[in-house]
Order: structure tokens, then C-alpha cells, then sequence
């Protein structure tokens, strides 16, 4: 990489490669691996474990202030309070991996006050990183990213991810899943999401969806996209959609129509609560803690009344796309 980057990026970088290099090892000899279940068809193996572990050492020894979300341990890790949390999947693909079947990332992001400012996914299968600044840009190692310039969402190939668990609504995922078959020139579903979310930002998707995804699935992605042009949200369209199980993500005109045929699936969890005071915790804060409750199956309190589903007028997604650095 010949451009200079921040110093919190080389530190998540050095911790992905890390990881990376445990992945790979242990690819050669999957038949000897331990592996756990979390739940039906939710598989956690001793190469997750090792290569969280890598990371959270990494981080920590250079940031030992700051804060852990992390798949496998929670925030088990690191200062409960800051106002920087690393949030980390140390093996996005997991099913993927124990397969045999090449397509999984590691992936880190920094977020400060509930904002992602640092993202790196590491595909250690091709030695590709995705990495992004706030403000800065988007990679694919030495490569600017740009989103895709299509504006059909019938001339797109859009990414997803299939229903896996117990409890998912299958009757719901088959009737999005038919109306955006239908609209689109195809659909894809590879199987890790954080390298879905950066083949949008590489232009190699125009749009993907996703359901029960969790913050460590989509953080780093997320700054990824943006910083390449593209859009990202609930499936209303709004920005919230860290803690909320539901995303789509597009350049800016696939990102509209994709909106428009999700929009009635949405399953937010509520809305934010006003701006808090300076001493009070923050609505991302207090997200996290409700989305740890959740994945935890303790009670939480009854969710806000949900908002009307945004309206996107063309005019806006004109605006978007003028604006993207293309």
C-alpha cells in the first residue's frame, strides 16, 4: 500500500492479517478442527476462537483504552465505556470455511460514538484487503473503490443471504427474494457479508440485502460502501440499520429501487431516543447493550413506535448520484 494511512487502520490491518495467517494455517488440515455449534446450522470452530483472540491482543496492546464487540466473546474484552469499540467478526463465513469452500473474511471496524471510523476485511483466501478512513476513500489494496454506475435495477446483479436459522420467517425471506428475482438480472448468495457488502463498493454487485445480520457482519462494510459513493441502510432507507437485522446497500439509484420492494419487510426494532445530554449514555450505546440483551435472549423494553418508511423521491436519488465521487 503506498498511500499513508491512519494509524487505528494499521493497527486493524496488522490484526487482520494476524488472523488471516491463523485461517489460512489451518485450512490446510480442516479434518482436525474442533467445531462447536451456536445453534441450528450456526457453526463456531477453534480457528474463530484463535483468531479473535489475535485480534483483541493486537488491538489492545495499542489501544488498551478502548472498547470490544466481538462475535465469539461480546464485550467480554476490553474498557466497557469508551467511547471507541472495535467491532469484530474474526471469521465471516465460518460454514464457508469449514467446507472447503473459498469465500470468507476477517473483518474490523472502529466506531467512535456509534460512528464507523476505520474498516478493513481481510479475504486471506486471495490476499485482498478492503479497507477505509472516514473521509478518505475506499481500497481494495492498492486499487480506489467506486461503486457501480448502473441505474436499472433490471440490468443488476444483486447479492443476499438465505435464511439459516431457527426461527427465521422462510414464507417472508421467499417472497422477497421472488419480487427481487424478478426485477433484477440476478442474484447471488456467496455466503460471507462482509465481502458482499465490499464487492458493492467494488462495483462487482449494484446492490445486496441481508436479514439477522449482526453489527460484527456489517461495521467494517459498511464505511467501505460509503466511502465509495454508495448508499447503506434499513430497509426503509434510513441510516439506521447497525443493530436493526435488516440492510440493504446499492450505488445510489439501484439503492432507491431496492428500497421501494423492501420496504415492506422491514422488521425494525424501534427508533433511536433523542439526542442525549452530554454525561448520558448514547443512543448507539444503548443500541448495542439492546442488541446484546436480544442475541443473549434476556427481556428488553418494548420497542419506540416505528417511523413511516421513508420516501425516496427521485429527485434525491438524481442528487445522490451527482454527488457520488465517481
Amino acid at each position: 500500500m503506498s498511500q499513508a494511512l491512519h494509524p487505528m487502520l494499521n493497527i486493524a490491518i496488522k490484526a487482520a492479517r494476524a488472523a488471516g495467517a491463523i485461517i489460512n494455517r489451518a485450512a490446510l488440515d480442516l479434518e482436525v478442527l474442533k467445531v462447536g455449534s451456536k445453534g441450528p446450522n450456526d457453526f463456531v470452530s477453534e480457528v474463530d476462537q484463535a483468531a479473535e483472540q489475535a485480534i483483541i491482543k493486537i488491538l489492545l496492546e495499542a489501544y488498551p483504552g478502548h472498547g470490544i464487540l466481538a462475535e465469539e466473546s461480546g464485550r467480554e474484552h476490553g474498557a466497557q465505556h469508551s467511547e471507541f469499540v472495535w467491532i469484530i467478526d474474526p471469521l465471516d463465513g465460518t460454514t464457508n470455511f469449514l467446507h472447503g469452500f473459498p469465500v470468507y473474511a476477517v473483518s474490523i471496524a472502529l466506531a467512535h460514538r456509534g460512528g464507523v471510523q476505520q474498516a478493513g476485511v481481510y479475504d486471506p483466501t486471495r490476499n485482498d484487503l478492503f479497507f477505509s478512513s472516514r473521509g478518505r476513500g475506499a481500497f481494495l489494496n492498492d486499487r480506489r473503490l467506486r461503486v457501480s454506475r448502473r441505474t436499472r435495477l433490471g440490468d443488476s446483479l444483486i447479492g443476499t443471504g438465505f435464511p439459516f436459522r431457527k426461527g427465521d420467517n422462510f414464507k417472508r425471506y421467499v417472497k422477497m427474494f421472488e419480487e427481487v428475482m424478478q426485477s433484477c438480472a440476478g442474484l447471488r448468495r456467496p455466503g460471507a457479508a462482509a465481502l458482499d457488502l465490499c464487492y458493492v463498493a467494488a462495483g462487482y454487485y449494484d446492490g445486496f440485502f441481508e436479514t439477522g445480520l449482526s453489527p460484527w457482519d456489517i461495521a467494517a462494510g459498511s464505511l467501505i460502501i460509503t466511502e465509495a459513493g454508495g448508499l447503506i441502510g434499513n430497509f426503509t432507507g434510513e441510516s439506521d440499520f447497525l443493530y436493526q437485522r435488516e440492510v440493504v446497500a446499492g450505488n445510489p439509484k439501484i439503492y432507491g429501487q431496492l428500497v421501494q420492494i423492501l420496504s415492506p419487510y422491514t422488521r425494525v426494532i424501534g427508533e433511536p431516543a433523542a439526542a442525549p445530554a452530554a454525561d448520558a449514555p448514547s443512543a448507539a450505546a444503548e443500541a448495542t447493550e439492546a442488541f446484546i440483551a436480544s442475541a443473549a435472549g434476556e427481556p428488553r423494553p418494548a420497542p419506540a413506535a416505528k417511523k413511516a418508511p421513508l420516501r425516496i423521491r427521485k429527485a434525491d436519488l438524481s442528487a445522490a448520484a451527482d454527488d457520488a465521487p465517481f
